[in-house]
């Protein structure tokens, strides 16, 4: 079962695409973060999402938030696939142990072996304040992590 509103949101640390770590208590105090998770890079439906956020970056940052996406993929996969599609923001390997991250915000499909679409927006305080968690074949909605992001 998906982490659910009003929980502390779990810490974690992944590397990123560059192979930096990336700690989500490092944003606490300072900015919201949209924690989005998605099953695999070069992939249809993900690559749109993710291009999506990609031309929609100022939105996130004039909210004072940090995007974050996740996936099962590895940290060579993540930068090849950021390059190829010009993504800016970090992408996370929850590679290794494969799925962990995944498995603590409720979100991996075992018989998948990948994280399904879900996203947390999280406060400063590191609370999930919404979340959502769509299927595999089901692209989410911007506007609804923007609006999200209003009530904070």
């Amino acid at each position: 079962m998906a982490i659910q509103v009003g929980e502390k949101a779990p810490d974690f640390e992944l590397k990123d695409n560059h192979g930096a770590s990336v700690q989500l208590s490092d944003f606490r105090g300072e900015k919201n973060v949209v924690l989005l998770f998605y099953p695999f890079a070069f992939t249809g439906v993900c690559t749109g999402e993710l291009c999506e956020l990609r031309d929609n970056l100022p939105q996130f940052s004039d909210r004072d938030t940090q995007l974050l996406a996740v996936s099962n993929d590895s940290i060579h996969t993540l930068r090849v696939f950021a390059e190829q599609e010009g993504l800016e923001y970090p992408l996370l390997s929850d590679f290794w142990p494969h799925g962990n991250v995944s498995r603590a915000y409720g979100v991996f499909d075992e018989d998948k072996g990948c994280a399904v679409r879900g996203t947390f927006v999280i406060d400063k305080e590191g609370v999930v304040r919404w979340t959502v968690v769509n299927g595999l074949p089901d692209a989410r909605d911007l506007n609804d992590y923007v609006k999200a992001l209003d009530t904070l």
